[in-house]
């Protein structure tokens, strides 16, 4: 059977018309990591029937990726992720226009990078505090909307930061900061209501200084719908948006949703004490 992009995304039609349809397929959507939330995100906006992706990944699968990475398995060992989500991509949608970075994403191939896109979808390591400040510093200067939803144990938070309103930097405060700052205040900031400090059973797997934290395959499927829902809102023009300094999180173990507005994000009185309770409990104040 050959492919046929009407008969492929017809289901969707009801939720989107067909008016819309045929207008997705014309948007570019670029994502930066294809690990756990951005081979699923990738995955879930080509069967959305988004017709094209600017996508940067460097790194390749290893059995760490097993318990949260869609495009992980024994098969894919080894190999880039950036080859293998493409390749899935395109056996959704073999029309698919996607745009490859393989060496990822830095100051030198930004430009090139948003060249031409609708909408950036942030998928970066939480560590990735340097490429990450790059690409919301360059979709702001652009006017390109920019969504992050990070997977907090069996839950996302959403932050979406839309043209002409408060900007990444604004939210987060990382200018001038140090490494270690900047990751306290990325986790703090992405949910404010921290609803997955409640089920968390070993709190010293969270360790900042040492990059690392767990995860769960939950919590990235989840960040995929929601960002799924946003991107359709954002490139159709319908729908309520909440951009920050409004936060969402919804955590599923908890069957919990977090809405809330803080001006001035990290700067808000309430963020400022939650930052120095955790600095004092890491020791940094």
């Amino acid at each position: 059977m050959s492919f046929d992009y009407g008969t492929a995304f017809s289901r969707n039609i009801g939720w989107v018309t067909t008016a819309e349809q045929a207008a997705l397929r014309g948007k570019r959507v670029a994502i930066a990591g294809l690990g756990g939330v951005g081979g699923v995100h990738l995955l879930t906006l080509a069967r959305l029937g988004i017709g094209n992706f600017t996508v940067a990944e460097f790194d390749s699968f290893d059995l760490v990726n097993f318990n949260r990475q869609v495009g992980a398995s024994m098969d894919t060992l080894g190999r880039p992720k950036l080859d293998v989500m493409t390749e899935q991509a395109l056996a959704i949608n073999p029309e698919a226009d996607i745009r490859s970075f393989p060496v990822g994403l830095n100051a030198d191939n930004v430009a090139d990078f948003l060249n031409g896109v609708d909408l950036y979808i942030d998928a970066l390591d939480f560590f990735a505090l340097d490429a990450r400040e790059i690409i919301f510093a360059a979709c702001a200067r652009n006017g390109i909307p920019a969504i992050t939803v990070a997977p907090l144990g069996m839950g996302a938070a959403l932050l979406n930061f839309l043209p002409g309103e408060m900007s990444f930097e604004e939210y987060f405060g990382f200018a001038g900061q140090s490494e270690l700052e900047r990751a306290l205040r990325f986790f703090i900031g992405l949910a404010p209501g921290r609803l997955q400090m409640a089920y968390l059973v070993d709190p010293s797997t969270i360790d900042l200084a040492a990059r690392h934290g767990p995860s769960t395959i939950m919590g990235c499927m989840l960040c995929a719908g929601v960002a799924g829902a946003e991107a359709a809102k954002i490139l159709l023009g319908r729908g309520k948006i909440y951009s920050a300094p409004w936060s969402v999180h919804f955590d599923a173990y908890l069957n919990r949703l977090s809405r809330l507005h803080r001006p001035g994000g990290n700067a808000h009185p309430r963020q400022r004490r939650t930052l120095d309770q955790a600095r004092k409990a890491l020791g940094l104040a």
